[in-house]
């Protein structure tokens, strides 16, 4: 099992930076890939970031040039690093991971439970 916790979200103002972190333990070395969702009300979850391992790294069109993925492999721990934040960027962001062999067959998904984000204007 993987498990995730975030932490990091808040009231932050427009324009605004704010940094989150999210801590893995259990079946770390399976890991595959990590990234970061959001959530907004009403609205399904997206993708804002993912960090394949061996260093492969994606962002959402509206994240790009604002938000920085990293991850600290010896303390397992990701990080979302954001800047110039909007207000539409308040959401519930989520950790994932994606893990398998060889701990388990195929793949699965692991997820935190979410750290609010709100940006004021």
């Amino acid at each position: 099992q993987v498990q995730l916790v975030e932490s990091g979200g808040g009231l932050v103002q427009a324009g605004g930076s704010l940094t989150l972190s999210c801590a893995a333990s259990g079946d770390t070395i399976c890991i595959s890939s990590m990234g970061w969702y959001r959530q907004a009300p009403g609205k399904e979850r997206a993708l804002v970031a993912d960090f394949i391992i061996g260093g492969i790294t994606h962002y959402a069109e509206s994240m790009k040039g604002r938000s920085t993925i990293s991850r600290d492999n010896a303390k397992d721990t990701l990080f979302l690093q954001m800047s110039s934040l909007k207000p539409e960027d308040t959401a519930v962001y989520y950790c994932n991971a994606v893990w398998g062999k060889p701990c388990i067959d195929g793949e699965v998904d692991s997820w935190g439970r979410g750290a609010q984000v709100t940006v004021s204007s």
